[in-house]
């Protein structure tokens, strides 16, 4: 019965020795009992009011005997990993069952009959398990209408993931995970969310959490449901310093090995997939054998792809022991020394490293760069103002800019709201946005409002070095690059030795005190002669 940070430590000594193996498919096993209504109330919600079939993550609660041996299946058949069974065990997705009181429970018990497991198999061999807390993307969107009349509304909001996640993630750490598996990421402004939970439970409890991440890739698209590239959906969640980032569902082991490929060449850290047994057929069910899959992911181990392989939808303790099989006779994937480069995203990654050369920063969707966007605005046009944004991008813009400072509009408001509607025009949102306010308030707003990795512009120590620490702990929190200007307490840098001073004295706290990437930093000491009207530049590598 190790500690925790005994485990973790294992754990990382395991990634860097072998492939770990990762459990397989809960739903399959569950499906597989042929539980009744009954079964899933128990005693605890045998007067309930509406049918709770199907609730699998309340069997913790009702079953616990039945998930503890499903665990204890897959770690006999090779698995270091569980997850927990609490893949909807937030209050946006137990909201289906009005059970939202009883999610602190359920993520209490998934984490507590999961370390049980472990520990009754680490009695029975020797051998360490390890526990990841299971954050599911809960059954809303927050880059997606649901109402393809209003491509503008969201059924979530950022804030509102956020404290689901939060709740969730309490419990699950109070229950005993060693890490936080945020999977089947479909829209990954929803998996920002968690992440910034995360994060922030991370800072109430004052220790470190590691994180874990896996995106869907959900078609042969090779583009997640909100529309982002595998490179595109790395870029923008590298910011969680996650410990592995990986694939799963959605598609069996051969309709994702070009995506792992991909996955494996630009992520830093360790890869975990966990795939389906094959596409379903018409039956809604998964044919692909054990042996199917372990052949697929032989070659993948062989080709140095992975450091941590599962199972997800239809697979069985089966699956785990064949493809843990075919893995482990192989050496793990060796973290590859990835060049630094500021790494952008929309729903397609922009990467600026040395060898990039000017960079186009559209600011036709500048309400102090353009009359024309400025008036449709006030007008409430943003169909038109949309389609300015098209244009920018048609005609060659790589990042485009966003500003809604203006004295006729709520910014706060127009921000958010153009940046959702942004977001259902895969031409123009497949770049990254530079996100472009004078109020800190509306930067965050617009922080919320998109998937990929964008840019503030910007931050300064023009308030101070207590303020300019906050915003930019919150940028590095979000995921975002950030410009700085050269102004501090004094104002704004006249002189070349001010703006090396100013720039440097930037740098050097984003750098040393907050932990940003220094090529997310992006130094910008131009002198005004005026007070400006706008901050926005075009900026080069």
């Amino acid at each position: 019965m190790s500690s925790r940070t005994e485990r973790l430590q294992l754990l990382k000594s395991l990634l860097a020795q072998r492939v770990v193996v990762l459990d397989g498919a809960m739903g399959t096993m569950i499906q597989d009992l042929n539980l009744t209504e009954t079964d899933f109330r128990g005693d605890l919600f045998a007067d309930y009011h509406m049918d709770i079939k199907g609730n699998n993550d309340i069997l913790v609660l009702t079953k616990p005997e039945a998930i503890l041996n499903i665990h204890l299946g897959f770690l006999r058949h090779g698995a270091d990993i569980l997850e927990t069974n609490s893949f909807n065990a937030t209050t946006i997705a137990q909201a289906d069952y009005d059970m939202q009181d009883q999610v602190r429970d359920i993520n209490l018990a998934a984490a507590r009959v999961a370390r049980q497991a472990c520990d009754i198999a680490q009695s029975e061999d020797g051998k360490p398990r390890f526990v990841a807390g299971v954050l599911g993307p809960t059954n809303r969107t927050a880059s997606i209408s649901p109402d393809v009349n209003d491509p503008g509304y969201r059924n979530t909001s950022f804030d509102e993931l956020v404290l689901a996640y939060k709740h969730a993630t309490h419990a699950l750490l109070e229950g005993g995970v060693d890490t936080i598996l945020i999977e089947t990421v479909f829209d990954t402004l929803n998996a920002k969310a968690a992440i910034f939970a995360v994060k922030e439970v991370q800072d109430e409890v004052g220790y470190d959490v590691p994180i874990m991440l896996s995106g869907t890739i959900t078609d042969a698209s090779g583009r997640t449901l909100s529309g982002q590239t595998t490179e595109a959906f790395y870029n923008a969640i590298a910011h969680a310093q996650p410990l592995s980032v990986g694939l799963n569902c959605a598609l069996g082991p051969q309709e994702l090995r070009p995506y792992v490929e991909e996955l494996s060449r630009v992520c830093e850290t360790y890869v975990s997939i966990h795939p389906n047994a094959g596409l379903p057929n018409e039956f809604g069910e998964y044919d692909e054998t054990p042996e199917q899959m372990a052949d697929e992911i032989a070659i993948w181990a062989r080709r140095g792809w992975i450091n941590i392989i599962g199972g997800c939808c239809g697979t069985t303790p089966a699956h785990v022991a064949a493809m843990a099989s075919a893995a482990q006779s192989h050496p793990a994937r060796a973290l590859p020394t990835i060049a630094p480069a500021c790494r952008l995203s929309g729903l397609e990654p922009l990467n600026i490293d040395q060898s990039t050369l000017f960079v186009n920063v559209g600011e036709r969707n500048n309400v102090t760069g353009s009359a024309k966007f400025k008036r449709l605005i006030i007008e409430d046009n943003f169909d038109e103002a949309i389609d300015i944004a098209v244009k920018q991008v048609e005609e060659g813009a790589q990042i485009i800019d966003v500003n809604m400072d203006e004295g006729m509009l709520d910014a706060l408001v127009c921000m958010p709201r153009f940046l959702n509607l942004l977001a259902s025009e895969p031409e123009a949102s497949r770049v990254p946005i530079m996100i472009d306010s004078s109020k800190w308030e509306v930067i965050e707003a617009g922080l919320k409002c998109i998937q990929g990795k964008g840019i503030v512009n910007s931050i300064s120590m023009k308030e101070g070095e207590e303020a300019f620490i906050k915003n930019a702990q919150l940028v590095k929190k979000y995921g975002a690059a950030a410009i700085v200007m050269a102004f501090d307490e004094v104002g704004q840098a006249d002189t070349l030795a001010r703006k090396i001073e100013i720039c440097s004295r930037s740098y050097k706290i984003l750098t040393e005190k907050v932990g940003f990437l220094p090529q997310d930093i992006i130094l910008t000491p131009i002198f005004l002669p005026s007070p400006p009207a706008s901050k926005s530049t075009t900026t080069t590598a």
